[in-house]
């Protein structure tokens, strides 16, 4: 009895095995199947990140490098947004034809002043910003009835 009831589990076992070998090959390939799925989509989102952060890089160096083009293109002065440049600021009194103490009283401030933001030993204020960004566009002309109205005040 005991050699029948050995060779009935030897043979129930070897079954058993059989059948869940057919069900764990598909089981494996199903699962293999996803593993490259999921590799290859963590591929995609490693080269997705990686262009998203060139695009920002790029996004951030064309803003720091843009100016605007038009006075109501130009940003807010209380969000201190204007951007200053002493070698910006001489060529365009310059352009003006002003001197340091003219292009001074039109900002608000002193000759000296003028002169010591050119040479880069300070920088004005974010007043004096706001009112030599909106230098930048205006003419000689304007730039004289400006300055003719501000002596007469004075």
């Amino acid at each position: 009895m005991t050699n029948l009831a050995s060779v009935l589990k030897a043979e129930v076992t070897r079954l058993a095995r059989k059948e869940l070998r057919a069900e764990t090959e598909s089981l494996k390939k199903v699962v293999a199947a996803q593993r490259a799925d999921i590799a290859a989509l963590k591929r995609r989102t490693s080269e997705l990140e990686k262009a998203l952060k060139a695009l920002v890089r790029t996004a951030a160096r064309h803003a720091t490098t843009s100016r605007p083009a038009t006075p109501s293109e130009e940003p807010d002065a209380e969000a201190g947004q204007f951007r200053f440049r002493a070698q910006g600021m001489a060529s365009n009194r310059k352009r003006l034809g002003l001197s340091a103490e003219d292009f001074g009283l039109l900002v608000g401030t002193s000759g000296q002043s003028v002169y010591s933001w050119e040479s880069g030993k300070s920088k004005p204020r974010s007043t004096n910003l706001a009112a030599i960004a909106a230098l930048r566009g205006v003419g000689k002309r304007e730039v004289n009835l400006r300055l003719e109205a501000l002596k007469q005040q004075a």
